[in-house]
């Protein structure tokens, strides 16, 4: 991310800032000058990350949100002491905003994109007959793939309903009927 980043925006200021003729070979030296520093820098920002994340998970013994947002406000902070307290402030409100950003970003995609829930099945919810007609006496009477009563009487009638009723019925109907010879 930083090399990209980093190449695109020093591509472009060294094209920008040279003479006609010049542009592209300037922007490739811009790239290879500043390369370096760029690197360098986004090694020491991602390595402080990632010791105050670890820090604050060992801390709070806690994997959520937070510890990134205030990873990113101490990694600001601790990267400015030196050029003050004021500045050490805000640069670390605005990498705790930035990180809140981000998190919050991605908890709004995870949530969009995860699966729905399966709903459950009140008890009080159930209806009293099944979908062929006839009434359910208990409720462990219906069958987990679909709303009829389980009976162990196969040759009584046909086998209907979801699609393993209909797949494996012929199967249940003339096993059925050999137990019953």
């Amino acid at each position: 991310m930083g090399a990209v980043g980093g190449g695109a925006v020093n591509l472009f200021k060294g094209v920008y800032n040279s003479p006609r003729g010049r542009r592209f070979p300037a922007g490739f030296d811009a790239i290879r000058r500043e390369a370096p520093k760029i690197g360098g820098s986004f090694a020491v920002w991602g390595g402080l990350f990632s010791a105050f994340d670890c820090t604050l998970v060992a801390l709070r013994h806690k994997e959520d949100p937070w510890n990134p947002i205030l990873s990113g406000a101490l990694t600001g902070g601790v990267l400015q002491v030196r050029y003050g307290f004021s500045s050490a402030a805000r640069s670390a409100a605005f990498g705790g905003l930035l990180l809140g950003l981000i998190e919050g970003v991605s908890i709004m995609l995870n949530r969009m994109t995860a699966p729905l829930p399966e709903q459950s099945v009140s008890l009080d919810t159930l209806p009293e007959t099944s979908t062929s007609g006839s009434k359910v006496e208990n409720v462990s009477d219906i069958k987990p793939g679909g709303s009829q009563p389980a009976s162990t009487d196969t040759t009584s009638r046909p086998e209907t309903g979801d699609i393993w009723g209909s797949a494996f019925g012929a199967f249940r109907q003339h096993k059925g009927r050999a137990n019953a010879k």
